[in-house]
C-alpha cells in the first residue's frame, strides 16, 4: 500500500511524498527544496529515499535534487528535453516507469515549460505547473494551443483521477473562476469549501478530474457560457477552444 503525502515548501509549494509501506521506500515529486524532506527523513529514520520524479526544469521543482541525491542515492527521473540536475533517466511521452512498485506513463504536456511531463498510474496524476486546481500554470514558453492541446489529454483521462499539482493556487483560481462563470454554483459552492479549508489552515489538494471538468475555466473552453463571456470581453468571436483558451489565460495573467 502506497501512502501519499504533502510536504510544505516555500510559500505555497507542495512536494509529493509516496510511502511504499512494504519495503519502507519512499519517493518525493518535485523536491524545490531538500529541507522539509531531509526533516521527514530525520524524523522517520526507517524510512530510505529511493526516487525522485521531476516534472520540468523551474527551480522552485528542482532546487532540492542533488542535494537529496548526494545524501540518498535516491535515482532521479525527469523529463529528457529539459535540463534537470542529477537526472538519471530521461522520460519521453507515453514512457513507463516503475517507482515503488507502481507503473506510472509519462505523459508530454508542454505549455508552461516545452519539456514539461507528468506521471500518471490510475487514479493518480502528478501533473506539476501544467494542471491546477481551478486553474493552470502560466506559458512560461509554450503557445496556448500547446497548453490547450495538454490541458485536454489530461482532461481524458478517468473523472475519478485524483489531480496532484504543486502549488496551493487553489482560492486565486476560484475567484478568477468566479468571474468567468458567476452563475456557475458548483464553482460558488467549491469557492466556499476551499476557503473554509484555508482558514482553518488545511490544504486544498488533492483535486479530482471530475471536479475540475465542473469548476476549471480552462478545461471548460468548449462551455458556451465560457465562451460567451471571452467573446464579450474582447469583442470577438473566438471559434476554436484553442482560441477560448488564449483568451482566458491571457485574462488571467492580468487577474
Amino acid at each position: 500500500m502506497i501512502q501519499i503525502s504533502a510536504l510544505p515548501a516555500f510559500t505555497d509549494n507542495y512536494i509529493w511524498l509516496l510511502q511504499d509501506h512494504r519495503s519502507q521506500c519512499c519517493a518525493v515529486v518535485d523536491p524545490g527544496d531538500a529541507a522539509p524532506v531531509q526533516a521527514w527523513l530525520a524524523q522517520h529514520p526507517q524510512w530510505r529515499l529511493s526516487d525522485i520524479l521531476i516534472t520540468h526544469h523551474h527551480h522552485d521543482h528542482v532546487g532540492g535534487v542533488e542535494t537529496l541525491k548526494h545524501a540518498t542515492g535516491a535515482t532521479v527521473y525527469g523529463p529528457a528535453s529539459e535540463n534537470i540536475p542529477g537526472r538519471d533517466v530521461a522520460l519521453n511521452d507515453n514512457d513507463r516507469v516503475s517507482v515503488l512498485g507502481w507503473e506510472f506513463e509519462v505523459y508530454a504536456v508542454p505549455g508552461h515549460t516545452l519539456g514539461h511531463i507528468a506521471y500518471y498510474h490510475h487514479g493518480l496524476l502528478f501533473c506539476g505547473d501544467t494542471l491546477f486546481a481551478a486553474g493552470c500554470g502560466r506559458l512560461f514558453e509554450g503557445t496556448p494551443q500547446q497548453m490547450h492541446d495538454s490541458l485536454s489529454r489530461l482532461a481524458a483521462l478517468p473523472e475519478d483521477t485524483l489531480v496532484y499539482c504543486t502549488h496551493e493556487y487553489t482560492l486565486s483560481n476560484l475567484r478568477f473562476a468566479v468571474a468567468v462563470e458567476p452563475d456557475n454554483r458548483h464553482i460558488a459552492e467549491r469557492l466556499e469549501k476551499v476557503s473554509q479549508l484555508r482558514q482553518a489552515g488545511r490544504m486544498s489538494l488533492p483535486s479530482t478530474l471530475a471536479l475540475e471538468k465542473l469548476t476549471n475555466p480552462f478545461l471548460r473552453t468548449g462551455v458556451t457560457s465560457v465562451k460567451e463571456k471571452i467573446d464579450e470581453r474582447n469583442g470577438l468571436d473566438n471559434r476554436a477552444p484553442s482560441e477560448v483558451f488564449a483568451a482566458l489565460r491571457a485574462w488571467k495573467d492580468k487577474f
